[in-house]
């Protein structure tokens, strides 16, 4: 499998003034169907929608299968078994991180001149305030540092045990409690845009809490006006998941609006995407759809591993369009940074900037993706050209079928009109970008993926044996090749050899029993700043403890 290793190096062909501002919006555990633009009625999402369609829809873009590894490849270019993030979450009680070692893209943005922001979700370690967004190349930060909250009360629930989690910066914003969390991160981002001065170049990152399933009792919240929106929708739980959706499309409304008020959305990108496959039918307590894709977020079925993702900018050269080229998360970095006029020489990250492909509709340079390997789990995907191989699988082939909705018939038929009249759509209009009607409804057919019903379903029980796919021909992974095709399941297994000799030890600690938030006074913190190190993590320590068996 081809690896390109990028260094950034920070020389520059252009001046800093007429560098994109680059907006990045990240929705949480959001599935391939539960965006409009895919095919389904069922839940409007008209903002993101003339995003796409005046933009790229990014129909063979790849992303990892679960939170952190997610963000972890889409901050240093690297696949999750580079950084050791390949194996689950990081919880507000571990003493780990994403390494300080790696170089992210705020930091790499910044010194090209940017300001950056975060808001919302971080979840890349939190226990020293070294692994804190503000000393990872961000501005400023707020939003939280676990991995998911309550909506409303802005607490989250881990092993028994619940506390705040929500911050300006390093400190407790205690002020918002109660105030829905979409709407702060909109609120926030509209207030930074408008301060914002348009000569300089803006990083802005909307890390979105929703769609993420949030704490017992209520897992799934949204405004009761706005879920009386959906009442056709049934079971209940996806009505209210409708709802945080339709949340989240309001507010892209609203940056993509606010932009345009200040002049500053004809200069710049827009990249939304999720972080990772949806969580349907009750995986997480959530009610996602990856209709008609096999899997849920945490496996590496396509349901888990393709992405609902939008490309926007004035800078694209040949759009609207539903581009086909390959493309993963990891290639995010250097491809953002090739926009912005970086100049870098190859070493040592797995991303290729994609942005004359993205642009121009050429071939993409990536012909192999890496969607995992995970040791503990011991479960591994691959796909190189046309080919994926599947070895093993999570969850002991619980999440393996295929889950809804499918969303046809909901929601009566799809309207331009309605995405015309959005905030995005609005904006868009004003730059003369959003295309006719009848082109919007053909890149929606041609967005539309379809299971392959002239192929011939042949079973794949991956615990038993491995797996193999035409994934072109059969993207709903209904045909196990690997019987008919042993010469390539033979090569298939080879290349994920090499690669994996290359992975590092996927980073595990036990969670700290002195980190429990009712030690600290119901908050989640840094805890290391303060607490003596683990004798496994620095044993040069004097007062250094062992902690104990991780019985996670």
């Amino acid at each position: 499998m081809t690896r390109v290793l990028c260094l950034l190096a920070l020389a520059t062909l252009c001046r800093a003034t007429s560098r994109p501002h680059i907006i990045l919006i990240i929705a949480d555990d959001l599935g391939w169907n539960d965006v409009a633009f895919h095919g389904s009625n069922q839940i409007p999402t008209p903002n993101i929608d003339a995003l796409a369609w005046s933009g790229l829809v990014l129909n063979n873009y790849y992303v990892t299968p679960i939170c952190t590894p997610s963000r972890a490849a889409l901050m240093t270019g690297k696949y999750p078994i580079h950084t050791g993030m390949q194996h689950g979450v990081i919880y507000g009680t571990e003493p780990r991180g994403l390494p300080l070692s790696e170089k992210l893209l705020p930091e790499h943005l910044r010194e090209l001149g940017y300001r950056t922001h975060l808001v919302g979700k971080w979840h890349l370690g939190s226990y020293k305030r070294d692994y804190l967004p503000l000393n990872r190349g961000f501005d400023t930060h707020l939003g939280f540092w676990t991995g998911r909250i309550d909506m409303y009360d802005h607490t989250s629930f881990e092993f028994g045990s619940w506390g705040f989690d929500f911050r300006r910066g390093f400190e407790v914003a205690h002020d918002l409690f109660g105030q829905y969390a979409t709407d702060v991160y909109t609120k926030e981002a509209v207030r930074l845009i408008n301060a914002h001065n348009a000569s300089t170049p803006l990083f802005l990152t909307v890390a979105h809490s929703a769609v993420h399933s949030g704490n017992p009792g209520e897992f799934l919240r949204a405004p009761d006006a706005i879920i009386d929106n959906f009442a056709h929708i049934r079971p209940f739980q996806r009505q209210k998941f409708a709802a945080m959706v339709s949340k989240l499309d309001e507010s892209v409304g609203k940056v993509v609006q606010t932009l345009q008020q200040r002049s500053m959305l004809e200069h710049s990108i827009i990249l939304f995407t999720t972080d990772n496959g949806g969580a349907a039918a009750g995986f997480n307590d959530n009610a996602a759809s990856n209709y008609p894709l096999r899997g849920v977020k945490n496996t590496l079925w396509e349901g888990g591993v393709r992405g609902a993702g939008v490309l926007w900018s004035p800078r694209l050269h040949v759009t609207p369009r539903v581009a086909r080229q390959r493309l993963h998360l990891v290639d995010w970095l250097p491809t953002l940074l090739a926009a912005a006029g970086a100049n870098y020489s190859c070493d040592s990250i797995d991303g290729m900037s994609q942005w004359e492909a993205l642009s121009g509709d050429l071939p993409s340079p990536r012909s192999a993706v890496l969607h995992n390997i995970d040791d503990i789990y011991g479960s591994a995907a691959i796909t190189v050209d046309q080919w994926k191989l599947h070895k093993g699988t999570n969850y002991n082939g619980a999440w393996d079928e295929w889950y809804g909705p499918s969303g046809e018939g909901e929601g009566g038929e799809y309207s331009p009109g309605r995405v015309r009249d959005s905030d995005a759509g609005r904006a868009l209009h004003q730059l003369g970008l959003l295309p006719a009607d009848h082109t919007i409804l053909a890149l929606r057919e041609e967005a539309t993926l379809r299971c392959n019903t002239s192929v011939t379903p042949i079973p794949c029980r991956p615990l038993a044996a491995p797996c193999l796919f035409n994934i072109e021909a059969d993207p709903c992974e209904k045909r196990n090749l690997a019987d008919l095709e042993p010469v390539m399941l033979r090569r298939m297994m080879v290349e994920l050899e090499l690669v994996n000799r290359t992975a590092l030890p996927a980073q595990v600690r036990a969670r700290e029993p002195r980190a429990d938030p009712r030690l600290w006074g119901r908050l989640y913190t840094n805890f290391g700043d303060y607490l003596p190190a683990p004798c496994a993590l620095d044993p040069a320590q004097p007062h250094c403890y062992t902690l104990p068996i991780n019985t996670i």
